[in-house]
């Protein structure tokens, strides 16, 4: 197969790079192909054994650029919550970590980064670190995306917290009573240091010109949801015969708010049901006869939206592209590594307070051929939502104080 000019251009660039550190950091933004650039580097270099680190739900897509990318070396493709699996006896030439940053957390690393530690730190491979966007909230991410790298530039801080005495101007927070140290106000000196290692290419270098259109629709709740929104907000508590919403903390409010003016509710049991389908009989009705993708936040609106579309609903990629059915993804693990391309339109049953879900997951169905994308917000007519997607194109978390100043009840 052929690659794109300026994957070509970048192959070459980033051969260089590892040749010189054996790491390198590819920037790319999504759609412009970095997991095929990434496959493709590997042909100059000694690699006979290449891992391949992922979300479970791009393992399909990636085997796929590999088959036609038809290398002289082996491949394994595992998810990073399989990477106990992943043998120790096979010596791997090449790691690559795609969405490396979501082993960005901190000051503590994650388990999923002290694992792939392990692997580099006993086979010393060539690695390459993927993402559209390497530190989506904060510079601090960086450090355990690349700890367990040898040629690091911050190698020489063992841990988070001797890093941040060079990087990180620490500040305080207060949570409740206490006062904590924020670590998130990392130094624009990480990306400085990180420049020789980083290869950044975005949607526009590419070619890319894409329209994306946003519409929000409104829906009303059933009566029994508005009831029981009006009675938790007052009482903090909703008690049935057999089960208990509990609201005892502002943290819990916003949280039970965000699922009843969705259709769902978790109890203080454990236990979760459907109780209003108002979001998923619409979501049927207005887009009938179109292929849609719908992403949803809580497990219990997959439930409800199963409901309403029976067969005509699945939730695997490769069932969606082969046949007329629509999709459900969770916002989460559908926001990165997929293609959405088939889809005539995104629709998201709910939104999540996450800036970073905002904006990855309404790109999944750009290609460079595709010119005009359409997103739908499906949101209850008085519910939270609008006030989410308020903060989260502003590149800001939806946070409690946030909610707080929103409701103005606490």
């Amino acid at each position: 197969m052929k690659l794109r000019d300026y994957q070509s251009i970048i192959v070459k660039q980033g051969t260089e790079v590892l040749k010189k550190h054996r790491f390198l950091y590819l920037a790319m933004e999504v759609r412009t192909g970095k997991t095929l650039t990434s496959l493709a580097m590997s042909l100059a270099l000694p690699v006979s054994n290449l891992l391949f680190i992922t979300k479970k739900k791009a393992i399909p897509s990636i085997l796929s650029d590999y088959e036609m990318l038809n290398p002289h070396y082996k491949i394994t493709v595992i998810n990073y919550e399989s990477l106990h699996k992943v043998s120790h006896e096979t010596k791997w030439d090449m790691v690559i970590c795609d969405e490396a940053h979501s082993m960005g957390a901190f000051p503590k690393p994650s388990r999923r980064a002290k694992l792939v530690k392990e692997l580099l730190v006993k086979f010393n491979p060539f690695v390459i670190l993927l993402s559209g966007t390497p530190t989506p909230e904060s510079y601090s991410q960086m450090y355990h995306q690349v700890y367990g790298i040898r040629t690091n530039p911050f190698k020489q801080h063992v841990n988070f917290y001797k890093f941040a005495k060079q990087y990180v101007e620490v500040k305080q927070k207060k949570i409740g009573p206490h006062t904590i140290n924020d670590w998130s106000h990392g130094l624009q000196t990480i990306l400085d240091h990180m420049k020789p290692y980083t290869i950044n290419y975005t949607q526009k270098e590419a070619g890319f010109v894409v329209n994306t259109e946003e519409e929000i629709l409104n829906v009303s709740v059933s009566d029994l949801t508005k009831s029981l929104v009006k009675k938790l907000t007052r009482d903090r508590v909703v008690e049935g015969e057999s089960n208990v919403i509990l609201a005892d903390t502002a943290v819990k409010l916003m949280s039970k708010l965000h699922q009843l003016y969705s259709g769902t509710i978790k109890f203080e049991g454990g236990e979760s049901m459907v109780i209003d389908l108002s979001k998923a009989e619409y979501i049927r009705k207005h887009f009938k006869n179109k292929k849609i993708a719908i992403f949803y936040k809580f497990k219990e609106e997959l439930n409800a939206l199963k409901k309403v579309f029976k067969k005509s609903l699945c939730t695997e990629l490769d069932e969606f592209n082969s046949t007329n059915k629509n999709i459900a993804l969770q916002i989460v693990s559908g926001r990165e590594g997929i293609s959405l391309k088939n889809a005539q339109a995104l629709v998201y049953y709910n939104i999540d307070f996450s800036a970073t879900s905002y904006w990855q997951s309404r790109d999944r169905m750009t290609t460079k051929d595709r010119l005009y994308n359409k997103i739908y917000w499906v949101f209850s007519s008085d519910g939270i939502e609008n006030d989410i997607y308020k903060s989260v194109i502003k590149k800001k978390d939806y946070t409690l104080n946030h909610f707080k100043k929103d409701l103005l009840i606490l």
